[in-house]
């Protein structure tokens, strides 16, 4: 998903407080307020709090962003052992996954290092960890970063996600700043899916969208990550792009992988290794 930060004025400390189940670990949830600089409202229920859209709750799960209020979805977490990456980790489609296809795994024999600069909840690192690649992630929002830690966290004490997570390293920072000051060549493939402006108000957003949307914007400095991207990638860049959305501002994609309702810019710098 994205990778996100205050370059869209938005004040975390006014969207996000940190709250805890009965079941939650409290004394974990209360060091993640102090370590986040957010309201720390102890046990509480989120159908009743008024005063944040979102909570960053601990409950017998791990951690999960939760919409406040009556009628909100469930809650959102960074979720690797179960559910929809679970099941995609034992019936996926291997490299011949969209993702995959764009990264190249099917043209290379070789493992390649992937830098996901805008990490989100990890799923794409994650799919193409398990394909062998190793990934370098980064994720700039505080509370999406946390969630990620956490789901890697739990994903470890699997055993049939341990040796995935194994090649995945999380990294603090900016990507951007990070890939402008490590120069070229720093990885096989530099991986982006910047936040896209939603401009549908009609579309029912599915709740992880929902929640990324008040935790996290739009990503205003799409070109700016491209262009430290392209500068920094051995083989290739590759963006992921809503189908229909316009390519990030720059130079144009030399070609697509699309999907049904997103596609796959990419920019070759020069041929994948054997």
């Amino acid at each position: 998903m994205a990778d996100s930060s205050p370059v869209n004025s938005i004040s975390l400390e006014d969207i996000v407080a940190v709250g805890c189940t009965p079941l939650g670990d409290n004394q974990g949830a209360r060091n993640l307020a102090d370590q986040l600089g957010l309201t720390w409202l102890g046990l509480v229920k989120p159908k009743l709090v008024r005063d944040f859209p979102v909570l960053l709750m601990m409950d017998d799960q791990g951690l999960a962003l939760q919409l406040t209020g009556k009628g909100a979805p469930g809650p959102v977490r960074a979720e690797f052992v179960t559910g929809k990456m679970g099941y995609r980790r034992e019936h996926g489609g291997g490299t011949g996954q969209l993702v995959a296809r764009a990264v190249g795994l099917q043209k290379t024999k070789s493992e390649l290092h992937v830098l996901d600069a805008t990490a989100g909840l990890g799923q794409d690192a994650f799919v193409l960890a398990g394909l062998g690649c190793k990934v370098t992630l980064f994720e700039r929002n505080p509370v999406i970063h946390a969630l990620l830690a956490d789901g890697l966290a739990r994903a470890a004490l699997n055993a049939e996600c341990a040796a995935v997570v194994q090649r995945m390293d999380l990294q603090t920072g900016n990507s951007v700043d990070w890939l402008r000051e490590s120069g070229a060549e720093v990885a096989d493939v530099v991986y982006l899916d910047p936040m896209f402006p939603h401009r549908d108000k009609s579309a029912l957003v599915k709740k992880e969208m929902q929640v990324f949307r008040q935790v996290v914007g739009d990503d205003d400095d799409s070109e700016q990550l491209l262009e430290a991207a392209l500068s920094a990638a051995r083989y290739r860049v590759v963006v992921k792009r809503p189908r229909k959305a316009p390519s990030v501002a720059g130079p144009k994609p030399a070609t697509q992988v699309e999907g049904k309702s997103s596609r796959y810019d990419i920019y070759p710098l020069k041929a994948l290794p054997g």
